[in-house]
């Protein structure tokens, strides 16, 4: 699995979406109109809107994994007391995992569920991932250790889930071919959606229950009582009008920045980057110039070419400056 662009996204919080990785959304759909100039801006503001839906529905996919997962080892169970010759170690297994609390807590929960069904997340085709995870899982240390527990709680429980969610899932080839198969909006979710299902299991340690995580970082600091918060669902929608709109204007000025030579070696990734960039500055003046320039030089780290960080923060740079001085000469006229 890629690494996420940022530490902050693997941050456990009580949201989803924040604008460091609204930004990256954006820049996926604006770099497809970019590749696809037939893309109106009606569609493009309706995939980002999926987008943005689709990691809610990841994390749902990723938690609910622990039914599935509780199943398969009492199958086991069941199976290895079926045996012709069972061992004593086969009659009289440890039980810990099998009758973990957080497998019923979540089957059980109504709105859960409806969740599940409504997005039709489920793991049914998956049993040979299910079967190898497990297989994982047994052979891990902690996993021995939570099995010999006595006066087990629901903590523990939670504990456990959380070193499989870390351990097993990260950098897990199989992982992330199913999730990937599932959705083209997952690619390169899986480290922040593992995110926001860890602060959930955090939460269920604490309160017992499980409670749908805020989709964006607004929802979540209005729902705490915060007045005067800016609701980024908007923040993403403004930002990919204002690029789309100019789009041909902001690429006129990359492409007539740079010497003929290194014209015909711009990515199209970077055009795009510097474009949002561009948006940004013009349509957001509350923020501050150099952090919208940080934001994109990361993007760019990320998604482009290794010399590409430096090239977007000379330019972009360069060009808000510039914008900045004609509108302030326009102004004075």
């Amino acid at each position: 699995m890629k690494k996420a662009i940022f530490v902050e996204i693997f941050e456990l919080s009580a949201y989803m979406l924040n604008r460091r990785i609204l930004r990256i959304k954006v820049f996926k759909v604006l770099y497809s109109y970019a590749e696809n100039r037939s893309l109106t801006l009606e569609e493009a503001l309706k995939t980002l809107d999926s987008s943005c839906e689709s990691t809610r529905e990841l994390y749902l996919y990723l938690l609910s994994i622990v039914v599935p997962l509780t199943k398969e080892a009492a199958r086991l169970v069941e199976a290895a007391r079926g045996k012709f010759n069972p061992t004593e170690e086969d009659l009289n297994p440890a039980m810990n995992f099998v009758q973990n609390g957080l497998s019923p807590l979540l089957e059980q929960d109504p709105e859960f569920g409806k969740l599940l069904e409504r997005c039709k997340l489920d793991w049914d085709q998956e049993d040979s991932l299910i079967h190898g995870l497990y297989a994982s899982i047994q052979a891990k240390p902690w996993f021995r250790e939570y099995q010999m527990l006595q006066n087990r709680t629901l903590r523990d429980d939670v504990k456990l889930f959380k070193n499989i969610f870390t351990e097993e899932f990260e950098d897990n080839p199989a992982v992330e071919a199913a999730v990937e198969d599932r959705s083209i909006f997952w690619r390169d979710e899986l480290a922040y959606a593992l995110g926001a299902v860890l602060h959930s299991l955090d939460d269920i340690s604490r309160t017992g229950r499980w409670e749908l995580p805020a989709l964006y970082q607004s929802d979540a600091l209005k729902a705490r009582g915060k007045e005067n918060v800016d609701s980024d669902r908007d923040f993403s929608r403004r930002l990919l009008t204002a690029a789309f709109g100019k789009f041909d204007e902001y690429y006129a000025k990359v492409a007539n920045s740079v010497t003929r030579f290194d014209r015909d070696r711009l990515f199209t990734t970077d055009i795009v980057i510097i474009a949002l960039g561009l948006a940004e500055a013009e349509h957001f003046p509350e923020i501050p110039v150099r952090a919208t320039i940080n934001e994109y030089v990361e993007i760019a780290k990320y998604y482009s070419t290794p010399k590409s960080g430096r090239f977007v923060n000379g330019l972009l740079d360069r060009l808000i400056r510039e914008s900045e001085a004609a509108e302030k000469a326009h102004s004075l006229n």
